[in-house]
C-alpha cells in the first residue's frame, strides 16, 4: 500500500503541531505511514518550538514508506513558509494551496493512497483571491483540471457513533429554501449510497432523510417543503433500489435507539447535521469527501490559532482521519476510480 499524503493546512494553525506530534508518537498510536506536503525547514522550526526532537527529511513519495519509521518524510512545496503560530502571513495561503494541489496530484498519479487535509483558514485564503467556497469544492476543481471530469463532491461527517451528510452546506438559513430541491437530495443520496457500498463496505446502506421543517412539516402545518421536496426525493431513491426513509423529524433522529436504525442521516442544512455529530463525537469525528475518484479525509476541527505552537492541541481527530483514510483506501478499487 502507498503512504498517505498529509497536507500542511494553514501553517499558522494547529495542523503542523498535530502532524509532528502524531509522527513523534507513531509507534504508540499505530498510525498508517504518511508524508507531509510542506516546507521542510518550516516543520523543523515548528518541531523545535514544540520541544520535539525529531528528524524531518525531504523525500519523494516513493521513498516515504522507507523513511517514515526513522524520520518524518516531507515532499517539499518549494515555498518558504514564514508564518508564526497564530499569525498567518503572506506565505500562508500560497503554501496551503500548493500543498493541497500536490497532495491531489500525488494521489491521482498513484503515488499516495489517499489525501488527508489539515484545516485551512478560509478567511486567509479568501484574502489571497481563493475563489472556491472551501476545501471540498477546491478538490473537485482540481479533479476537473486533471481529468476533465466534472463531479459533485459530498461532505460526510463520520464517527463510530454517527454519520451525517448535510445536503446543503454553508448557506444562510433563508437561502436553504431556494437551494434545496428533490433533485439535489436524490443526487446526494446516490453518491452517499454508492460510496458507503464501495468504500465503507456496507452491502445495503440505510439512509435516514430528515425533514426540513420542525416535526418534518407536521403534515403541512409547519411548511409544505417536506411534502413537495423531501418526500418525493425519498420515493425516488427507493425506486432506484436505495433504502431510504423520510422525511423524519430531526429532533428525534439522533438518540441511541434511533441511530441503530440507519447508517447515515442526510440532513437538509449544515447545523441540522453538524450539531448532533459535534455533540456525540466532538474530538474524533472525521470529515470525508464522497464522490471523488480518491479518498480524502480531514480532522473535523479548525485551525485553533489561539493554541497553535503551544503543544496543547488534541490530535485525536487527526489520528482518526489518518486511520479512516487508510481503511477506505484499502477498500478502494481501480474500478471505482474509473467509474466515479
Amino acid at each position: 500500500m502507498q503512504p498517505l499524503a498529509l497536507t500542511l493546512g494553514e501553517p499558522a494553525g494547529i495542523g503542523p503541531d498535530l502532524a509532528l506530534a502524531v509522527w513523534h508518537r507513531r509507534a504508540e498510536l499505530d498510525v498508517p505511514p504518511f508524508y507531509m506536503v510542506a516546507d521542510a525547514a518550516f516543520l523543523g522550526r515548528r518541531a523545535r518550538r514544540l520541544g520535539l526532537d525529531l528528524p524531518v527529511t525531504t523525500a519523494p513519495p516513493d521513498r516515504a514508506m522507507t523513511v517514515f519509521p526513522g524520520a518524518l518524510p516531507v515532499v517539499d512545496i518549494d515555498i518558504k513558509v514564514t508564518a508564526e503560530p497564530g499569525r498567518p502571513d503572506r506565505s500562508s495561503a500560497p503554501a496551503a494551496i500548493a500543498s493541497i494541489r500536490r497532495g491531489v496530484a500525488d494521489v491521482l498519479a498513484g503515488s499516495a493512497a489517499a489525501v488527508v487535509t489539515n484545516p485551512v483558514a478560509k478567511n486567509v485564503l479568501y484574502e489571497s483571491g481563493f475563489a472556491e467556497p472551501g476545501h471540498t469544492e477546491f478538490l473537485a476543481k482540481l479533479v476537473q483540471e486533471a481529468t476533465g471530469r466534472s463531479l459533485r463532491p459530498v461532505m460526510l461527517l463520520w464517527s463510530p457513533e454517527l454519520a451525517v451528510v448535510p445536503v446543503t452546506i454553508h448557506l444562510p438559513l433563508k437561502a436553504i429554501f431556494t437551494a434545496l430541491s428533490a433533485e439535489l437530495i436524490v443526487e446526494t443520496g446516490r453518491i452517499v449510497a454508492r460510496d458507503l457500498r464501495t468504500r465503507f463496505r456496507i452491502a445495503r446502506p440505510r439512509l435516514a432523510i430528515t425533514g426540513l421543517n420542525p416535526h418534518a412539516g407536521e403534515e403541512g402545518a409547519l411548511g409544505a417543503e417536506d411534502r413537495t421536496i423531501v418526500a418525493p426525493a425519498v420515493a425516488a431513491l427507493n425506486a432506484e433500489g436505495i433504502e431510504a426513509r423520510g422525511p423524519l423529524p430531526a429532533d428525534s433522529l439522533f438518540h441511541e435507539r434511533a441511530r441503530a436504525s440507519y447508517d447515515v442521516a442526510l440532513c437538509m442544512y449544515h447545523d441540522q447535521a453538524l450539531i448532533p455529530i459535534k455533540t456525540l463525537a466532538f474530538d474524533h469525528a472525521v470529515n470525508v469527501t464522497l464522490g471523488l475518484p480518491f479518498v480524502r479525509t480531514s480532522p473535523d476541527h479548525g485551525t485553533a490559532f489561539d493554541i497553535a505552537g503551544t503543544g496543547t492541541a488534541d490530535a485525536t481527530s487527526l489520528i482518526a482521519a489518518l486511520r479512516l483514510a487508510a481503511r477506505l483506501a484499502a477498500a478502494d478499487s481501480p474500478a471505482l476510480m474509473s467509474a466515479s
